[in-house]
């Protein structure tokens, strides 16, 4: 290969990054604005989040979520990027398990055994199946057309990220709404309708991310 030839190739692929992460801002914020609209005016926010969010397990939820969305969202972003390790941001989701598992701990040493199961069933987590995955549609939608620029090297598993990180992103808005504040709930109710977003990602990622 000349020179020159190899200078052209650089200069295109740092172009296609640029491009790909201009791209991936822009659609993932439109994607979580129409997420936030459509919780705003289906459900809207709790009406005593002011009081509420100053207790300990509404503070624990929406910070655990954000986190999860966070972590997840920047592994999807680097997914789309070709020969970048995903070593380190894959790591970091172990920080939403780890507060997780704190948040349940803690939780089962201040609640009485008895109260245990009314704990994890709540009060609505038919509402919380239905609407992470309602809420996660935008947000994935974006994502995955995001990627889909980039050049991901395993589709499925991209897929996968993109919805792990649509799951992380509509719980975290279906947080504000939701009533039930229970580590217990939220590992069990929020964790099915995250994994529900993260297998339809990775179908629809391994017909939609090949290249």
């Amino acid at each position: 290969m000349q020179t020159d030839d190899l200078i052209n190739l650089l200069a295109k692929d740092a172009h296609v990054r640029v491009r790909f992460g201009h791209i991936f801002r822009i659609a993932l914020a439109i994607g979580v604005v129409i997420s936030a609209v459509l919780l705003l005016s289906t459900l809207g926010i709790r009406k005593n989040m002011a009081e509420m969010i100053e207790t300990p397990r509404v503070l624990f939820k929406l910070g655990l979520t954000l986190l999860l969305a966070i972590t997840a969202t920047r592994l999807a972003f680097l997914i789309g990027k070709p020969g970048v390790s995903l070593r380190s941001a894959a790591l970091t989701l172990l920080l939403p398990l780890s507060a997780l598992l704190i948040g349940i701990a803690a939780e089962l040493s201040v609640v009485p055994a008895a109260a245990w199961g009314a704990s994890v069933e709540g009060r609505y987590s038919s509402f919380c199946l239905f609407f992470v995955p309602t809420l996660s549609i935008a947000p994935l939608a974006a994502i995955l057309y995001s990627i889909r620029q980039g050049a991901p090297q395993n589709p499925g598993l991209a897929g996968a990220v993109a919805g792990l990180a649509a799951g992380g992103i509509a719980a975290a808005i279906y947080a504000w709404h939701c009533p039930d504040d229970s580590p217990l709930f939220l590992a069990t109710w929020y964790s099915i309708g995250i994994l529900v977003v993260t297998a339809a990602g990775s179908l629809i990622g391994r017909r939609v991310l090949r290249w």
